[in-house]
């Protein structure tokens, strides 16, 4: 085949398939919407079934319903009717994917499961097939040409299937009042575990940090800790031992650039900057990396409750650890505003909040 008509190929079949999902946005009714909700109150877990194509789609939104705050695994027909059937039990919520409504497999099982589970919801292309004369409770995907060229192969079918799963199964973990925390403690891993981590648990700790009281001078705190990774910046304290400033090597370079070396011995909290930007024990990574981002710093001091200083996140760990690009470091207007910590009004603030003040 040509390769213009290769793309036209590629193409028309998205082209298909995201029309098909458009189409079925239009005829989405409450149907779905009381699905969601016997999903969010279902006391056991959801047990999805289907064979062929429908069934790889209702293993992905096992895994989807899963990490989303609803217990989920997958039941293959064939095998439940050969003793997986003692998966299910009386409190759990079946869900059977079939297009056509009539997969000698799917509709056999599910005339046991009917009798053997809470309740039975068939996700199909109509209301008028055996299996959802079985379901007591319907959700109709439409009838959709495939986009294959034969218009056999399931592909629009499948499409709109999966894309009603999914907006089913996050009304379903709207409705529990799943939140990122709860999604950071089933996803661990990865990228995305890494991005719902705790500041606690990637931060510089308290004791390999540079803290100094801000009442000593600025010789005397940069010299006032020697550590096997250096920070790029002092976090200074008050005689409460709470977060009063940060000064950083920027800041340094700066006075040293002016010729005034003098400035040295005077006290550092003439220089630092007051009410820096911090985060506090418990947020995320994410929020952290965004504000870095927005800000264009390089230091994030982490506090507790008492605004005390527990840690430091530092840019040169997170680029090592390949949380963030360098080349990415760009303002952004992306940042979650709640995230961003301040320790004192801004009316209170004698200098500008950027880690990188001119300290004159």
């Amino acid at each position: 085949m040509p390769m213009l008509e290769c793309v036209r190929v590629i193409r028309d079949t998205m082209i298909a398939e995201s029309d098909a999902i458009r189409s079925a946005c239009d005829e989405a009714s409450t149907a779905a919407v009381e699905a969601a909700q016997r999903i969010a109150d279902c006391r056991g877990s959801v047990v999805l079934t289907g064979v062929g194509k429908a069934g790889w789609i209702a293993q992905k939104l096992v895994a989807t319903l899963a990490s989303t705050g609803s217990p989920a695994h997958f039941l293959h027909p064939s095998e439940a009717i050969h003793g997986d059937l003692g998966r299910v039990r009386g409190d759990d919520l079946v869900i059977a994917f079939s297009n056509s409504g009539r997969s000698e497999e799917v509709v056999r099982v599910c005339g046991y499961l009917q009798k053997q589970a809470a309740g039975l919801i068939a996700v199909t292309a109509t209301t008028d097939n055996p299996l959802a004369d079985l379901a007591d409770h319907v959700v109709p995907i439409g009838r959709h040409v495939e986009a294959c060229p034969n218009g056999l192969a399931p592909t629009t079918s499948t499409t709109v299937m999966l894309a009603l799963g999914d907006a089913i199964a996050m009304l379903a973990s709207k409705l529990r009042g799943f939140a990122a925390d709860d999604f950071a403690k089933f996803h661990p891993g990865g990228a995305l575990g890494r991005k719902l981590a705790s500041v606690d648990d990637v931060m510089r700790p308290h004791s390999q940090c540079r803290l100094a009281n801000d009442t000593v001078s600025i010789r005397e705190a940069i010299a006032s800790r020697s550590l096997e990774r250096r920070s790029g910046a002092v976090m200074l304290i008050n005689d409460r031992g709470q977060l009063s400033g940060i000064f950083t090597d920027s800041d340094l370079v700066k006075l040293l650039q002016r010729r005034e070396e003098f400035s040295l011995d005077r006290p550092i909290g003439e220089a630092m900057t007051r009410s820096p930007v911090c985060v506090r024990s418990g947020q995320t990574l994410g929020q952290a990396v965004a504000i870095l981002s927005q800000r264009r710093i390089s230091e994030l001091p982490v506090i507790d409750d008492q605004a005390c200083p527990i840690g430091m996140i530092d840019i040169t760990d997170l680029i090592a650890a390949g949380d963030v690009r360098p080349d990415l470091m760009t303002k952004s207007n992306q940042t979650d505003s709640s995230a961003v910590v301040r320790l004192f009004p801004e009316s209170t603030r004698s200098t500008p909040n950027t880690h990188s003040k001119d300290p004159s």
